[in-house]
């Protein structure tokens, strides 16, 4: 058995078994707090390796744009909270945003809504913020 360590400030309850596991009780990151956070975006830290690849598709790595995307989160975005993995023994305790926002698409230069999947954890020391989705 290979011992996970958690790597979020949240850690109450980890489970013992492997995958996703639901938090209840959530969110458990003060909102305003991760905002204030991803002010600076090098305070962003994509977590996950499909993380890492779906900003640099998404944005061309730009976490500028994923910390405005952030900025853009209101409390009634919150989806629910879930322990998850990073592929290195390590877990983080997240919580999970769904946003729609009207974005221009170049091909066509007209306004639609693009909705994004964001997942997120406040790190063990409390000064980042580890991202563990971003996705359309």
């Amino acid at each position: 058995m290979v011992n996970k360590f958690i790597v979020s400030e949240y850690s109450s309850r980890p489970p013992t078994e492997s995958g996703r596991v639901k938090i209840a009780g959530g969110p458990l990151y003060d909102l305003a707090r991760v905002q204030a956070i991803v002010e600076d975006e090098n305070r962003l830290l994509t977590w996950t390796e499909k993380c890492r690849k779906d900003v640099f598709k998404l944005f061309d790595d730009d976490l500028a744009e994923v910390a405005g995307l952030i900025q853009c989160l209101k409390a009634s975005d919150y989806i629910d909270s879930e322990w998850c993995e990073n592929g290195r023994n390590a877990m983080a305790a997240c919580d999970a945003y769904s946003i729609r926002r009207l974005e221009v698409i170049p091909a066509t230069g007209k306004a639609m809504p693009v909705g994004y999947f964001l997942k997120f954890a406040i790190g063990k020391a409390g000064n980042l913020v580890l991202l563990v989705s971003c996705h359309v």
